[in-house]
């Protein structure tokens, strides 16, 4: 279930220590925030100078107010900070929002204050939210504990910034946003983002969660709360581009950075990863319409072949798909509009809306009721004939009537969406206009930017085939016990008794070896040096060595040329009609292991085709990653070439990234390549790199 934290938003009293007359002090702030519902639990301001604070008497001290007070505010200079919270906590404080900076944000002295002071809170059986926050707000319980308001609404807002928190209120309000709650998360010393994201999901009158992160701490963790929130979760984060820490001793390293891993976990745990300010207000915006739809088939209607291209675009660049619409569905809409409108898909009204507004409602409605059509982007002019009534600048005016007709479509395209209820979003060139509003207040999101209307409508559609149908944050299996062998056959014994299949092998350091290998198995043999890392780069792989003789020589010429002091000796695989895959596990220092699969062999970081997933990676999800690479189509044969067996390869990258994932000690573990063939898969190379 989850910590308790019923007492830090929804308190039985509150007391503000640090609270302050001064306007440029933050006890002032929140104090004044803390006093606009006195009649919901008492309110106590706490001054060690005492006389008065925004007219009221304040206590000299905790202990001076004379009872129990359930949470404290503490927003004093750092050198009285620890005192501040003994005394909270011996006054019986189940809560604590520490506002003082200066602990592990300042460097070690300042962390290690940090763990003490969050010590002492836990053992109290207390929660602290902070230090170094900006405080707390939950409208629904009238808990004002934030230097500012925030509207009241659906969403949770989490966020380690006060001034994006600021500008998500302020592009939430056009659209009709408001919050349930507000956190400034701070250092996360003692209650984290996963705390506030479980309390959330609980929550009955959060319907979404936003989160704006930097440090995740448990990034998995969170990604499993996410999961199973049952509620959307929308995360913005900072530096996406910078690669993770890392010993980036393998290819899995080397392609590996902090945004391949974020978004996905993301992907993984169902959550909607933004980039802005801006398109977290979109996709909040989205959601918050409550329609969702299981499919991407979208149709796009205009009224303008410019607008109408311009969006077909944007929606699938936004992931969606715009196939041409049916034959029927076709005949349908030649039946409510006139010979020169083209109905293919965008559809456009080609003028029609000039002549008979109500064109619009029919179009939406004809849409929206055929089976193909799994959602509505309308995008253009609508909205700009009630503008120019309404002197909003609209375009051409066509007076009351076009203004008239004009609305009316709009409510009509209210009752469509009533008794065809599926995902519709607006592009209008005048989107406060009065038939816009009509729309909005109905529930439709309205924007004035083409992508983001197309965005918005990604996140009300459902994912696609290739992503699977359902978030998946696999549990870690048991950490196993350290391989006594990290080298190349050592790591081929532990895969191998994991079930990956590798052709046959034998390490030799010398020429008596070398033969004896070679009378085990027969050829055509390859030959490995065992003491580089990059084997293929260095030509100290020789390969299609047809008999013992051959193998001979190209031992003798390696040897010579690398001084290798051991080799392997293989049998040589068939690579007729195969397909070279790369498979690793990179522990990443937030988010555990994390799996890539891809295109691989010898030019895995040239093509760079290749997807990642939290490990241990599932089959079903294994194969949805192969399906979505930009090579997929060579998996099911081309020019002649016959399929391979991709759910053979799924299987053995679910044991593969399994043992990676039990076995936290091995920082990269990479098999490349993997072979897949028509009647199976052959891991042909395998490498591992110490944590």
């Amino acid at each position: 279930m989850g910590r308790d934290l019923t007492s830090l938003f929804d308190p039985r009293s509150v007391a503000v220590v640090g609270a302050s007359d001064d306007p440029a002090k933050y006890g002032h702030a929140v104090a004044a925030q803390a006093l606009r519902a006195p009649d919901r639990r008492p309110v106590h301001l706490v001054n060690r100078r005492g006389g008065t604070v925004l007219g009221r008497t304040a206590a000299t001290s905790l202990t001076a107010v004379g009872e129990p007070v359930d949470l404290v505010v503490i927003s004093v200079p750092g050198a009285g900070f620890e005192a501040a919270v003994d005394e909270a906590l011996a006054c019986g404080a189940k809560a604590i929002v520490a506002i003082t900076a200066g602990f592990a944000e300042a460097g070690p002295a300042g962390l290690a204050r940090q763990r003490s002071v969050a010590a002492r809170v836990r053992a109290a059986g207390a929660v602290l939210v902070g230090p170094n926050c900006l405080g707390i707000a939950d409208n629904t319980t009238e808990l004002y504990l934030a230097s500012e308001r925030f509207a009241p609404g659906g969403v949770a807002l989490l966020s380690q910034s006060g001034n994006l928190a600021l500008e998500l209120q302020l592009r939430g309000e056009p659209h009709g946003l408001g919050f349930s709650r507000f956190v400034s998360l701070g250092n996360q010393a003692d209650v984290t983002l996963v705390d506030l994201v479980e309390d959330c999901a609980r929550h009955e009158a959060t319907t979404a969660i936003a989160v704006y992160a930097e440090d995740f701490g448990d990034g998995r963790a969170f990604a499993a709360a996410a999961a199973a929130a049952g509620k959307p979760v929308v995360l913005l984060t900072a530096g996406r581009g910078t690669a993770s820490a890392r010993s980036a001793q393998s290819h899995t390293g080397a392609l590996t950075t902090s945004a391949d891993v974020v978004a996905a976990a993301c992907r993984d745990a169902g959550v909607e990863l933004v980039r802005t300010p801006r398109e977290m207000t979109v996709v909040l915006a989205a959601l918050g319409a409550g329609v969702r739809t299981a499919g991407r088939r979208t149709a796009v209607f205009t009224d303008g072949g410019g607008h109408g291209a311009v969006a077909a675009d944007a929606a699938e660049d936004a992931g969606l798909d715009v196939p041409e619409l049916g034959g029927p569905t076709q005949d349908r809409l030649r039946t409510v509009l006139w010979e020169q409108s083209s109905v293919g898909n965008p559809v456009d009204l080609a003028g029609m809306g000039e002549q008979r507004p109500l064109s619009y409602a029919d179009t939406v409605g004809a849409l929206l009721a055929a089976h193909e059509v799994d959602a509505v982007l309308m995008t253009g002019y609508f909205g700009g004939y009630a503008a120019a009534e309404g002197g909003l600048g609209g375009g051409p005016a066509g007076g009351s009537v076009l203004a008239e007709g004009e609305a009316r479509a709009a409510k009509e395209i209210v009752a469509h969406l009533a008794s065809a209820p599926k995902p519709l979003v607006v592009q209008s060139m005048y989107p406060r206009s009065p038939s816009c509003r009509v729309l909005a207040e109905a529930g439709v999101p309205v924007f004035d930017a083409t992508e983001d209307a197309a965005r918005a409508l990604a996140a009300m559609a459902g994912r696609r085939a290739a992503d699977a149908d359902r978030p998946c944050v696999p549990p870690l299996p048991p950490a196993a016990a350290p391989p006594a062998d990290l080298g190349y056959h050592g790591i081929r014994a532990l895969l191998d008794a994991a079930g990956v299949p590798f052709p046959a092998a034998r390490e030799i350091t010398d020429e008596a070896g070398l033969l004896a290998a070679a009378t085990e198995f027969d050829g055509p043999y390859v030959l490995k040096a065992l003491h580089v890392l990059h084997k293929s780069d260095a030509g100290g792989v020789a390969l299609r060595l047809a008999d013992p003789d051959a193998l001979l020589a190209a031992y003798r010429e390696m040897h010579a040329r690398l001084g290798a002091p051991a080799c392997s000796v293989e049998a040589m695989a068939d690579l007729t009609d195969g397909i070279e895959l790369i498979v690793g596990v990179n522990q990443d220092p937030r988010f555990g292991p994390i799996a890539l699969v891809g295109l691989g062999g010898v030019l895995t970081e040239a093509l760079r085709d290749v997807a990642f997933a939290l490990a241990p990676v599932p089959a079903w999800r294994a194969e949805a990653l192969l399906r979505g690479l930009r090579s997929a189509a060579l998996l099911d044969g081309v020019r002649g070439r016959p399929a391979v067996d991709v759910a053979a390869a799924a299987v053995v990258i679910e044991r593969i990234t399994t043992v990676a994932a039990a076995h936290p000690d091995i920082a990269e573990l990479e098999v490349n390549p993997l072979l897949v063939r028509p009647d199976g898969a052959l891991a042909l190379d395998a490498r591992a790199v110490l944590r």
